[in-house]
């Protein structure tokens, strides 16, 4: 079956997020592609494969929980620690269609791993913090679950059923392109019945509407979302041309958002009492502070 016209002819480009809904499935969605943004953050450190594959998932996954949040404002965080595995720091963010992220590990242990180790083999017994920050009601919502399962897309499922008690099925692929490594991932979730009244999803004996929509998304294949010949509208159309309304709505395109600056630095470093500032300072009475996100080197005078 060939594609309609007009969904043939959607954009092919990186760092773009498409929102669907199912309304007759009570389901949303998201699907999102990472290319140039992706890579300008993972070049900012020299990090080995491993690492950089995890990070561009976390990346991925960032993009599609922090496009759920209505207000530009708001941010969506994500950090996964764990007290003695290799990787003992991985933080992301989103706020306003700008991601940010990073990874701290110890290289030694990890060369010992081999070039393709398992979730538990980096971090051990670790765990997921979420935390979605309100802007318009200066809200902030936490779960936190443990780091189970092959990827860090099975914590965030985890996380909604846990904390948020919402169905979510998760898919991610990363991949090379000519313009570097590639991150593309889908999100889709069953509407809280609850919400309007009704008894909410988690408690029903059975729920076919979200199985069906799960079945369908969970069919796609990491080539599928990494295909920069294959539009995001495409890939929706693909997964769910079958149902009678499926509502798209084009996103915000995404950027790099390290909020870096010395501004900032200076208001950090005010907090400090003057003998500790004191102490900080070099032989020019300068205070250096490296930004772990972008690797960016800044001379403070204060």
């Amino acid at each position: 079956m060939s594609l309609p016209e007009h969904i043939a002819a959607g954009e092919t480009g990186y760092d773009r997020v498409l929102r669907f809904s199912i309304p007759d499935r009570n389901a949303r969605g998201r699907v999102v592609r990472l290319g140039p943004v992706l890579d300008t953050i993972l070049t900012a450190h020299d990090y080995p494969p491993p690492i950089r594959r995890l990070l561009a998932e976390a990346l991925v996954l960032a993009a599609l929980l922090g496009t759920l949040l209505k207000d530009e404002e708001s941010q969506l965080t994500m950090q996964a620690q764990t007290e003695a595995g290799v990787v003992d720091l991985l933080v992301c963010d989103y706020r306003n269609g700008e991601l940010r992220g990073y990874v701290r590990h110890d290289p030694e242990r990890l060369a010992m791993l081999g070039r393709d180790p398992s979730l538990y083999a980096l971090f051990g017994k670790g765990y997921l913090a979420v935390t979605f920050d309100l802007a318009t009601t200066g809200q902030r919502y936490q779960g936190i679950v443990p780091l189970e399962g092959a990827s860090l897309g099975e914590a965030c499922e985890s996380y909604f059923a846990q904390s948020e008690q919402v169905p979510t099925l998760i898919r991610v692929g990363i991949g090379d392109g000519s313009a570097g490594c590639i991150g593309a991932g889908i999100l889709v979730q069953h509407l809280a019945e609850g919400e309007e009244g009704r008894e909410r999803l988690h408690v029903k004996p059975d729920h076919p509407e979200w199985e069906h929509v799960a079945v369908l998304a969970g069919s796609t294949r990491p080539e599928e979302l990494v295909d920069p010949d294959l539009s995001l509208e495409a890939l929706v159309w693909r997964l769910f041309h079958d149902e009678s309304e499926v509502r798209v709505e084009t996103g915000r395109v995404l950027q790099r958002g390290c909020r870096c600056s010395i501004a900032h630095y200076q208001s950090v470093l005010a907090r400090f009492p003057e003998a500790e500032r004191i102490d900080m300072r070099n032989d020019a009475g300068l205070i250096e502070v490296d930004c772990a996100f972008c690797s960016k080197l800044f001379q403070i005078e204060i």
